[in-house]
């Protein structure tokens, strides 16, 4: 069973950046597929992005070409580098692990979440 574990949410500007972490400890973390999720207040959780442990990435409408997954598999730590920061942006993220290869932007296929991190962009 893998556990997970997010850092790195806060209070930022519009505009602005932050780099949220996802560290995973457990019996073979590495080969586990990651993705990160949001949800905010009053809506449905959205796919942000996702990477398998090979390193095949995807991401969601709203945040290509913004954000950027990345994953350190020495380190078992996944990474969701967020740029250009708009308000709508504000939710809470998770992430969450799939046993596998196969990324995909369905919630109801990762086994294991963390407990989130809040992200709030002021206008």
């Amino acid at each position: 069973q893998v556990q997970l574990a997010e850092s790195g949410g806060g209070l930022v500007q519009a505009g602005g950046s932050l780099r949220l972490s996802c560290a995973a400890s457990g019996r073979t973390a590495s080969s586990y597929s990651m993705g990160w999720f949001r949800q905010a207040p009053g809506k449905e959780r959205e796919f942000v992005g996702a990477v398998s442990w090979s390193g095949w990435i995807e991401y969601g409408d709203s945040v290509k070409g913004r954000f950027t997954v990345s994953r350190d598999n020495a380190k078992n730590t996944v990474y969701l580098q967020m740029n250009s920061l708009k308000p709508e942006d504000t939710a809470v993220y998770y992430c969450a692990a799939r046993n596998g290869q196969i990324i995909t932007a369905d919630s109801k296929e990762y086994d294991t979440w963390g407990q989130g991190t809040q992200v709030t962009v002021s206008s």
